[in-house]
């Protein structure tokens, strides 16, 4: 009996190669046939349909390949339905079963060979869809963990459809009914975890279904967590449908047999093992610690410095969801996100963390402990459908509490949503880990902080006041020195031997005077211009590794009271520092797009930096950055003056950080205008005295982010206006080897934009004891241009009208110079001191000046050298972190465009040596944005091709080799007859 297309048994078959013989006769047959080029054919266009039209995958701009998999259950049930169809149904119609039901072979071989079989065309199938993350890979920066995820899911996922499919061909002569059935039982399947089908229920029944559909842990695991419990749950749907396959054909064999004992026993096993997998699911569900993320850094798993958070932890943290069981559709996958989150922290925790979770609308009482106490309240959500629309107010929060002190993670803080379009709506957690340790820093320090000042202090602190003798003071400093003297001793009193104090007259030491002149630039002042008396009166608070200057603001002892706990704070764990913040001032605004008119305004950058430090607005006009700064930020400067550029000068001298964003241009956003104007800061001439310095010049870099423009259209005589994207060189994107991946402020972010930048020089002969490094770069094909003619242009041909003008090259946008600073003002005399018109000090007697420098005497000193700590960063542009700027970027991407202010965010928190957010706030960026469309498009499709076209050629060989090996086979039995 030699049946076409079914499996043919000789009696020479050994058990051992049974499973591979049958195998190999069923892929021979599937490629034996014009059917089976067009069936994978058939699968490589619908999922590049997807891919492209689909899922939008340039108008999403992400350098993923998540469209491919979202659609791959759905398209996994038909494709597994179909290769399983024929093949037990055939052989039951053509009378073949009988034969193999006769073999002595245990049957489970023929079910494992089909099954092994299938797994390799499906495998040839998936195969297909390579070329895509392939491609995406080229053009852009992939994480290629979720990928990898995303075919073991495939697999696993196609495994158990199979082992389906072919228990329902089992059952059946017919393939049109198996076809049914198979499509029926694993769409079942699918849609009992589908949101369309949670959404009407609770959160925790819901959460059940979820874990019993293929869908939703098919979308865990391609997020990139292979968890245990996800393999063996398809494992064990592959393995209960491959039992009762067996048990199937079984039966058939026991029909002629009658009821025997062991045929009860089949029966009992296999209901035990069915059983057995379902209890096995169920508790492998209360073990969350088998799991492995292998995405880029790890973004779902608790990182070290999370851990080291959780290791300070002396009372037992509370950390309290808020979950309604009735919500958003789009909101209710993301539940279960934040439960196993939270069950993580309670894991590292090791029994210091508490967790629960709440729904308020079942639990009135705790419901008005949120609302009352900690200010929780639930937000209203549209929910619609094609029949009805209603309104669902309910609860996404986390509280996290330790001792008195609370946070409040509210649905704003976790969610971040993209909108592609009214219909498209992307809703993912935003970075959880970093929100949920962000506030239990904040809680932690808080608690810690509520007690001693020094019980947050790891080191003994050295307060050295270098100040002379009473008699060579002014008498208000004579008077402030006495009040200095005070506070003091009430502080070392309150430091139980933490803090020792040293007065040092440099005057009377020569060697003094001269190391704190060469370590710290502490040069004698005077009390006016023309004054030849000189003093000391500098203070300074260490811990053997850090030196920190305590400021003199207005000689009070309030002033000085609060300048001296800033400076220990400094030294202390328990407190959130303070960014000073210098910004233009600001024109009223006018809308375009989302643009403002007039002068720049950097709301949003206050907004992202105050979320977690504490942000002041500094004016620098008194010469001098406020006490309490820790670190100092200067976005956009506009016409500093003297005075101005003092402050920052010695803020920089006492050890600070400034981080500049300046160039000579900044852009004027007016409505329905654009236009470049020349911008002076103030600092050209202090940071040339560094050895940076930025060209009066703009970069244009092919390698740009698109700028989106209103076109009007006419159709059929009503006016239309679209947003149409256009290629713009101004709006340099740097990624890649353009983002310096050895240092933490630019080394995770995936993109940046850096609009209207100039070209950073660095003067390596200044540098002396400071090292340059540079964090941001352009591409090797850029130019510049001193043309302020910037308004985007398009060519005959659809394309960008900036033509290269100069040599193409790469530029230096963005740099970090740190170590010793000798001051800009070193040798000058202090801003600071006023002095009166030189004919007014000739008739002026003596005496007069004298008592009139007495009366308007005003603390002013030159600190001429800083210590090894201060360091200045730079970006050579004034709106990369302007709020237009962001809002036009992120009407361009679609969705919030934030990796600047993360840039400035970076760059606070590396200075600020807080290293442990940093690394976690950096593991969350994981969308990955593409170059502009023209260029993604020309190389996608030109890689495609010929990765498609060299695997379409390797499977027409293949079967032709497989069709000349039927004929020839053929052809020899004809002979033989």
């Amino acid at each position: 009996m030699q049946p076409n297309n079914n499996v043919s048994v000789h009696s020479d078959m050994l058990p051992k190669g049974t499973i591979m013989r049958v195998a190999k006769k069923e892929v021979a047959l599937f490629f034996a046939s014009p059917v089976a080029y067009l069936f994978l054919a058939t699968f490589a266009a619908i999922t590049l349909f997807i891919f492209f039209w689909g899922e939008s995958f340039f108008a999403r701009n992400i350098s993923d390949v998540r469209p491919l998999f979202e659609w791959m259950p759905l398209l996994l049930v038909f494709l597994c339905a179909t290769l399983t169809m024929r093949l037990w149904s055939d052989e039951r119609r053509s009378g073949t079963l009988e034969y193999i039901l006769t073999q002595a072979v245990p049957l489970w071989h023929f079910v494992v060979g089909k099954f092994l079989g299938c797994m390799f065309l499906l495998a040839v199938a998936l195969v297909l869809t390579l070329p895509l993350p392939i491609t995406v890979a080229y053009i852009g920066d992939l994480d290629w963990g979720p990928v990898f995820a995303g075919y073991i899911a495939a697999i696993l996922l196609g495994a158990a459809y199979l082992s389906i499919g072919l228990f329902a061909s089992a059952r059946t002569d017919s393939q049109i009914v198996s076809l049914i059935s198979a499509c029926a039982l694993s769409g079942l399947l699918y849609l009992v975890g589908a949101s369309s089908i949670t959404s009407f229920v609770g959160n925790q029944f819901g959460e059940w279904l979820r874990l019993l559909g293929t869908g939703s842990r098919f979308e865990s695991i391609t997020r990139g967590v292979i968890d245990m419990r996800d393999l063996y749950y398809y494992i064990s749907i592959a393995g209960v449908f491959l039992v009762l396959n067996t048990y199937v054909l079984e039966r058939e064999r026991w029909a002629t047999d009658g009821v025997k004992p062991r045929h009860k026993q089949w029966v009992a096993a296999t209901a035990l093992l069915a059983l057995n997998a379902l209890g096995a699911n169920i508790w492998l569900n209360q073990i969350n610690v088998l799991r492995m993320d292998v995405t880029h850094g790890n973004q779902y798993s608790i990182s070290e410095s999370t851990k080291g958070y959780l290791n300070q932890l002396q009372e037992p943290l509370l950390v309290r969801g808020y979950f309604s069981a009735k919500t958003h559709p789009l909101l209710a996958p993301l539940v279960p996100q934040m439960r196993d989150l939270i069950k993580e922290y309670q894991v590292a925790g090791n029994g210091k963390v508490r967790i629960e979770f709440v729904d308020p609308m079942v639990e009135p009482e705790l419901e008005k402990e949120a609302n009352q106490k900690f200010g929780i309240q639930p937000v209203p959500f549209q929910v619609a459908d094609r029949y009805q629309s209603s309104i669902v107010s309910s609860y996404f929060d986390v509280l996290v509490q330790y001792g008195d002190e609370y946070q409040v993670l509210g649905f704003g803080d976790l969610i971040e949503v993209q909108a592609r379009s009214e219909s498209d709506i992307n809703v993912q957690l935003r970075n959880p880990e970093h929100d949920l340790t962000r506030a239990i820093k904040k809680v932690l320090h808080s608690y810690q902080a509520g007690g001693n000042l020094f019980d947050t202090v790891k080191s003994n602190l050295m307060f050295n006041a270098y100040l002379s003798a009473d008699e060579k003071l002014p008498s208000q400093l004579a008077e402030f020195k006495q009040q200095v003297t005070s506070v003091l001793d009430s502080t070392k009193s309150q430091a139980d031997g933490r803090l020792k104090v040293n007065v040092i007259d440099p005057d009377s030491n020569a060697e003094i005077a001269k190391r704190i002149g060469d370590d710290y630039g502490f040069m004698p002042m005077a009390t006016s211009l023309f004054s030849n008396e000189r003093f000391y009166f500098y203070m300074t608070l260490s811990n053997g590794e850090q030196v920190v200057q305590i400021p003199i603001d207005d000689m009070t002892q309030a002033s000085f009271e609060r300048n001296l706990e800033a400076g220990i704070k400094r030294f202390a764990t328990g407190f959130t520092k303070t960014v000073a913040l210098v910004t233009p001032s600001n024109a009223p605004a006018s809308p375009y797009m989302g643009y403002g008119q007039g002068g720049a305004r950097f709301s949003r950058l206050e907004a992202f930096i105050g979320s977690e430090l504490n942000v002041i607005s500094e004016d620098l006009s008194d010469g001098a950055v406020s006490g309490e700064a820790d670190i100092l930020v200067l976005a956009a400067p506009k016409e500093l003056n003297e005075k101005q550029v003092f402050a920052v000068d010695q803020f920089l001298m006492k050890g600070g950080t400034v981080i500049a964003a300046t160039s000579p241009f900044s852009a004027n956003l007016s409505k329905r205008s654009l236009s470049m104007q020349k911008h002076t800061s103030g600092l050209e001439d202090w940071l040339a005295h560094y050895g940076l310095s930025v060209d009066d010049e703009l970069v244009l870099d092919p390698q740009n982010t698109a700028f989106p423009v209103p076109v009007n259209r006419n159709v059929g005589g009503f006016q239309l206006q679209e947003i149409r994207m256009l290629d713009y060189p101004y709006f340099v994107d740097v990624r890649g080897e353009g983002l310096n991946g050895d240092n933490l402020i630019s080394a995770e972010l995936p993109q940046l934009t850096v609009p209207w930048a100039s070209p950073i020089v660095v003067n390596q002969e200044k540098q002396n004891e400071r090292t340059v490094t540079e964090l941001l770069r352009s591409s090797n094909k850029s130019w510049v241009s001193q043309s302020l003619s910037v308004v985007p242009q398009v060519s005959a041909n659809g394309v960008s009208g900036f033509t290269p003008s100069t040599q193409r090259d790469s530029f230096a946008l963005g740099v970090l110079s740190e170590g010793r600073f000798d001051s800009y003002f070193a040798g000058k005399n202090s801003p600071l001191l006023e002095s009166k018109p030189e004919a007014e000090t000739e008739n002026a007697s003596q005496e007069d000046t004298a008592s009139e420098a007495e009366e308007a005497f005003q603390f002013s000193g030159v600190i001429e050298r800083s210590p090894e700590t201060a360091r200045i960063i730079l970006v050579s542009s004034n709106d990369f972190l302007r709020d237009e700027v962001l809002q036009l970027v992120s009407n361009a991407q679609r969705t919030e465009y934030l990796n600047p202010l993360q840039f400035a965010a970076n760059a606070v928190e590396w200075s600020l040596e807080d290293a442990g957010l940093l690394s976690i706030r950096s593991r969350g960026h994981f969308n990955r944005t593409l170059p502009t469309m023209e260029q993604s498009t020309q190389v996608f499709w030109e890689y495609f091709n010929y990765g498609l076209a060299a695997f379409a050629l390797a499977l027409l060989a293949f079967g032709a080799r497989r069709a000349r090996q039927v004929k020839q086979r053929q052809y020899v039995k004809l002979l033989a007859n």
